[in-house]
């Protein structure tokens, strides 16, 4: 009878446009409150209350609330006195005593709300019951202490092992059952025995990974508004799924494939992993030496749920047009990428080159037009990347006026030279600051950069900002003798430790 009349009170209230929240506040120490909800890993203020008064606290509002659980939120913003749920009912009262908050909380005319306080209430009730027994103990010797709490802990958890599963059972099939299966961690029972006689962690790691996203419905906006949902999804991610870009792009597109495109779930989702894979440099090297970048999953993304308009409309024309070339850039750049050709001019011939005006060349224009006309006496000055002749190419980029690379590029230079005759390797660097000509060479000479095959680009051809992803310098790529992608944006300290990581995978792959 209670879930029927649920039912039915959620169904005539369904058409609710509006929504008026009264909380009778006893002892209500602010005179302005505010009112929050979860959205996926925010709390954003939805409305306020300015005048309290008495602790009547109303929020009131022309168009209904986005359904999910709320916060009344004390003056400061800084903290929260406690949580209730808004569904379809948008038009109730809670009372509550602030002297006892999870004791009092009420809420007569919303049947959701009573039995989440209720829920609440047990569960506060048994922590102050547990906290007053154990003080009880006190006194008592170590042994009778620990015995004593252990078996009322034992008691406790077959008690709340009995209400909630009574709890869950009389609210399945409404948004509080939603919410609390959801809290619930699903752990498997029954386990087997490994070989060793011991239970089977693996088969109970896999249960936990098979049966963690159980009870999320992926189509039901209002589980973003549910506390612990960003929580869990990040962990889900982060912890129980394998951290290479093959199996994040799998179990993405499984979660993905169970919203609704265009939706806030599907949105919110494919925004927050989207940012955060844009964002992850993060690199690793495989048993064959083979190198994997998480960049791999932003592209995919975006291409799959972004580019090709499946978020419908979330993102503006123009992010839309950014997002594309920012994955068109990275494309060429993942691991295994064949690089493009550099054409580029030493130090000895740059002065040459720049007197033909290249340096005062005000437009793309101008200097196409430079470059055409002396485009012959250009091309035996070329110094090409792919005329490296060595197992490993280190392609820098760098900049004769950046503090870093002032440290660093010298530090690269004195670390490779330990190896110089153990491991077969040069450096192209490139000078990203033509401008920079005169500064750049007594650098060289200074920190003795002689082994380097030292270029720079003033014919601006490359265009090396952009197919090179260069937004700072240093940047430093690892290349094959075929000029493939191995690693890329290294860290210098990293440089040599890699080079002798892969040549140890070669040799054990050899035997």
């Amino acid at each position: 009878m209670f879930l029927l009349s649920l039912l039915i009170t959620s169904g005539s209230l369904s058409a609710q446009k509006d929504y008026d929240i009264h909380i009778n506040f006893k002892g209500c120490p602010d005179s302005n409150v505010y009112l929050a909800r979860y959205f996926w890993d925010q709390l954003p203020l939805i409305d306020s209350c300015k005048k309290v008064k008495g602790g009547k606290i109303q929020f009131k509002g022309s168009a209904p609330l986005d359904k999910g659980v709320y916060l009344l939120v004390n003056s400061t913003k800084n903290s929260f006195y406690f949580q209730f749920i808004v569904d379809a009912n948008q038009k109730f009262t809670i009372n509550v005593d602030n002297a006892n908050i999870p004791g009092t909380s009420k809420s007569p005319d919303d049947k959701l709300n009573e039995e989440f306080f209720s829920y609440v209430r047990y569960m506060t009730d048994k922590n102050k019951a547990m906290a007053t027994f154990v003080e009880q103990t006190k006194g008592k010797s170590k042994a009778d202490s620990a015995k004593m709490v252990l078996d009322k802990q034992t008691q406790f958890n077959a008690e709340i092992v009995k209400f909630d599963a009574d709890f869950m059972a009389r609210n399945k099939g409404n948004f509080v059952y939603d919410l609390m299966y959801i809290k619930n961690e699903k752990y498997a029972t029954d386990v087997p025995k490994a070989s060793n006689g011991r239970p089977d962690s693996i088969y109970q790691y896999y249960y936990y990974k098979n049966h963690f996203l159980d009870g999320m419905n992926f189509k039901d906006n209002r589980v973003l508004g549910i506390p612990f949902f960003a929580e869990k999804i990040k962990k889900y991610f982060e912890q129980l799924t394998v951290q290479h870009p093959d199996s994040m792009i799998k179990e993405l597109d499984n979660v993905l494939g169970k919203c609704e495109p265009g939706s806030d779930m599907f949105n919110t989702l494919v925004g927050h992993f989207t940012y955060k894979f844009e964002t992850n440099k993060a690199m690793s090297f495989d048993q064959y030496g083979h190198s994997n970048t998480m960049e791999k999953v932003f592209i995919h993304l975006a291409d799959k749920y972004i580019v090709s308009g499946k978020t419908n409309g979330y993102y503006s024309d123009e992010t839309v047009k950014k997002i594309k070339e920012r994955v068109d850039i990275l494309r060429n750049l993942l691991p295994g990428a064949k690089v493009s050709d550099l054409y580029m001019i030493d130090t000895l011939r740059g002065r040459e080159v720049l007197k033909m005006g290249f340096d005062t060349a005000k437009t793309s224009g101008g200097a196409t037009i430079l470059y055409n006309k002396n485009i012959e006496r250009l091309t035996p000055m070329y110094k090409k990347l792919y005329d490296v002749n060595a197992k490993y190419t280190i392609l820098v980029f760098w900049a004769a006026d950046c503090g870093h690379c002032q440290t660093e590029v010298p530090k690269l230079s004195d670390d490779l030279a330990k190896i110089k005759s153990k491991i077969d390797f040069k450096v192209f660097a490139v000078q990203t600051k033509e401008e920079l000509f005169d500064s750049w060479k007594k650098f060289i000479v200074d920190k003795k950069l002689k082994d380097f095959i030292n270029v720079f680009d003033p014919i601006h051809i490359n265009n090396l900002k952009e197919r090179f992803d260069i937004q700072g310098t240093p940047v430093i790529y690892l290349l094959d003798k075929d000029k493939k992608i191995i690693g890329k944006k290294l860290a210098t300290e990293n440089v040599v430790e890699i080079l002798q990581k892969l040549e140890e995978i070669e040799k054990l792959n050899k035997k």
